[in-house]
């Protein structure tokens, strides 16, 4: 019997440790995003890189809107190139985060995605705030 989970062998573990690993040095999940941000200093900037009206209809408390179209060098001076920066959009559905993690990554930047954007959030029972 065949099938297309089966039809490809899995990795290797020592390859599959590797791989998996690796991911979390790109993304965070939202629960550990949310526990961050309850101690008060979370060590990282969150990133709304989505519009200013979905922004505005609800966002993440903490979180600054910088739309990843505005992602730009003399915008992000106010930030020391150490800043750890996390960012979000709608949902798995949306590459908007990615966009933003890639430009703040070509400033220098380092960068995470929080993976599930705002339909991650909602799903793990967190609230958003409205402006």
């Amino acid at each position: 019997m065949s099938n297309a989970v089966i039809q490809v062998p899995a990795a290797p573990a020592h390859a599959a440790i590797e791989h998996f690993k690796a991911e979390f040095t790109f993304e965070t999940d939202c629960w550990d995003t949310h526990e961050a941000l309850e101690q008060g200093n979370p060590g990282f900037v969150l990133v709304d890189a989505r519009s200013p009206e979905m922004f505005a209809k609800g966002h993440i408390a903490g979180a600054v809107n910088i739309p990843h179209g505005k992602i730009i060098g003399s915008r992000m001076t106010d930030y020391p190139d150490s800043t750890l920066f996390v960012t979000y959009c709608a949902g798995p559905h949306c590459n908007g985060a990615a966009r933003a993690a890639l430009k703040l990554a070509r400033l220098g930047f380092p960068v995470k995605i929080m993976s599930g954007g705002v339909t991650g959030w909602l799903d793990e029972g967190f609230d958003l705030q409205a402006n």
